[in-house]
């Protein structure tokens, strides 16, 4: 069974319908005994970083979710602001510390080139930096949809999967053991990025 977090950040629906399109259980929930009982979660979210954390240590998730993930090894996959809050800190709107799973910070674009806007909207190649079975039956520079303004910037560059170029180079997927994220979004990318769940689901 598959539980996709509710910590009140959309985007919920879009990653259940495809997780069911893909004829699996799936549910949306925000209560405890499913998150532990679940095989695997998905950390999606659509929002501010700021509110995002509040919201999660309000709903008694950031421990919950921190046990189940790195004390019992449970498979997660964040997606867009769900992979941003596995960082260390973010520094939307001052400084927030985040989940912890990994060695990252979430940091603003920055760009020398005035053409581009702050957020990163539309479809954009991500390049395969290392093998991993998330990644399985999808080709490199294969276009994902992407909806950001901030980005992880990992001190281990050995946990990026793949990198995308927007301004500056960044770290579009990455992994670490159990642990997934992608700051795409794989719901909105079509069959490339319904395989890419697909291959998440069946870790």
């Amino acid at each position: 069974m598959i539980v996709v977090v509710d910590y009140g950040m959309g985007n919920l629906k879009s990653v259940l319908k495809a997780v069911e399109y893909l004829g699996y259980e799936g549910i949306i929930s925000d209560n405890a005994l499913d998150i532990q009982a679940a095989d695997k979660l998905i950390l999606p979210g659509v929002g501010a970083f700021p509110d995002a954390m509040k919201n999660l240590i309000k709903l008694d998730l950031k421990n919950l979710l921190t046990q189940e993930v790195m004390k019992k090894g449970k498979p997660v996959l964040g997606i867009c602001l769900g992979a941003q809050l596995i960082a260390k800190e973010s520094f939307e709107g001052g400084r927030t510390q985040g989940l912890g799973w990994v060695e990252a910070i979430v940091k603003p674009f920055n760009h020398n080139d005035h053409s581009l806007k702050s957020i990163h909207t539309g479809w954009n190649n991500v390049k395969f930096r290392k093998s991993s079975s998330l990644l399985t039956n999808i080709k490199d520079n294969t276009a994902f949809y992407f909806v950001h303004g901030y980005y992880l910037d990992c001190a281990d560059d050995s946990i990026v999967l793949t990198t995308s170029q927007y301004g500056n180079q960044f770290a579009s997927s990455l992994q670490v053991e159990n642990i997934y994220a992608t700051q795409f979004h794989p719901e909105k990318s079509q069959k490339a990025g319904l395989t890419l769940l697909e291959n998440f689901l069946e870790v």
